[in-house]
């Protein structure tokens, strides 16, 4: 079986042991995916709407790096800081997957890596043989 790994060179990447993404056969795995910008800092302090959409963009791009995209996803976890702004995490989410929705779970958790971060994103695909 084939297994290809994508990095996006963040430094946590290799501080902690990871890869980005890792597509085994055709299933692909992105792992926890934080709103961080260009230069490595927090995208949109405080905007849990725009941390979501964050960070699905980064997920699209590490999906088509796999030769997949969102209508290939079959499942989402969402770790968000503060559970009351659902809506704003859920909008992000509706807006990205549209007519393809996955099975996905949101849970509170007590903090991210970094306390400006609201949301961090896992997520699950399969893709055709």
């Amino acid at each position: 079986m084939q297994v290809t790994r994508t990095f996006s060179g963040a430094s946590w990447e290799s501080k902690v042991g990871y890869c980005r993404s890792i597509r085994v056969g055709n299933h692909i795995y992105i792992s926890g995916t934080a709103p961080v910008d260009t230069a490595g800092g927090v995208f949109a302090a405080g905007n849990a709407y725009a941390q979501a959409k964050r960070c699905f963009e980064i997920i699209l791009t590490a999906l088509q790096d796999l030769g997949a995209d969102q209508s290939h996803v079959v499942r989402t976890r969402m770790f968000v800081t503060d559970i009351s702004r659902w809506a704003e995490f859920g909008q992000a989410h509706q807006e990205f997957f549209g007519a393809n929705p996955p099975a996905s779970t949101m849970v509170e958790v007590k903090s991210l890596v970094d306390s400006e971060m609201l949301i961090e994103v896992e997520v699950d695909a399969i893709c055709p043989e």
